[in-house]
């Protein structure tokens, strides 16, 4: 045998020797780390997979939901929505709420409509983006079914320059000014949307043919 080849047994059993020593003092916490691991992986995989089952459900539950509005079903929509709200999934409950909320109104029940719109801008478990959109409609629907007052108390704080809900939010407060013949006030909302370039083009054109018609209204008075 050569000295090479002496050394290279000699290394080898060094190896496995050390080997030997290491397993025999943390074996049992290696084996242990390796189930938590597989522990671990098997549960992620399974909350993923329960997760998207149940997503999934309520997807298409709410799907269900407008089929039936859409059909004028509004009695059979609200009882889906509202069980959607009780057990659904994700965001499907606050879609239900909302979605619920505009059913109400195209029924013509505007007040109950505003209620639940209110109910969800006021709650603080609702992502804020949506809790502003609830006000929103809650201020359009009051447009015709309540004051100058309570359109304002909803959209004025949606109508800050940094909004990206203030030109609809200063349209509601416009038009319900206009509606309650503050006219000078409606003026002044609608030549913030006009002069505002972030505008839509829609809300603006809306927006010009208002101060158009108000200006004729009061040089004609």
């Amino acid at each position: 045998m050569s000295d090479d080849s002496f050394v290279r047994e000699v290394n080898e059993e060094l190896r496995q020797d050390q080997l030997k020593a290491v397993w025999r003092r943390y074996g049992m916490a290696i084996i242990g780390a390796v189930v938590l691991v597989l522990a671990a992986t098997a549960g992620y995989v399974a909350w993923n997979y329960w997760t998207e089952q149940r997503a999934n459900r309520s997807g298409d539950d709410y799907s269900a939901a407008l089929q039936l509005a859409n059909e004028g079903r509004s009695e059979e929509a609200l009882e889906a929505l509202n069980q959607l709200q009780a057990d659904g999934f994700g965001a499907y409950p606050v879609l239900a709420r909302m979605r619920a909320a505009t059913v109400r109104a195209e029924a013509g029940d505007f007040q109950e409509a505003i209620e639940a719109f209110d109910s969800v801008s006021a709650d603080s478990a609702v992502p804020a983006s949506i809790r502003d959109m609830a006000r929103l409609r809650a201020a359009l629907l009051l447009v015709d079914h309540g004051t100058y007052g309570d359109v304002a108390t909803r959209a004025e704080p949606l109508s800050d320059d940094t909004n990206a809900l203030r030109h609809s939010a200063r349209e509601a407060m416009a038009l319900a000014a206009w509606r309650a013949e503050d006219f000078e006030n409606a003026q002044r909302l609608f030549e913030m949307i006009v002069n505002d370039s972030a505008a839509p083009t829609n809300t603006r054109q809306r927006a010009e043919m208002m101060v158009e018609l108000i200006a004729g209204s009061v040089s004609g008075s």
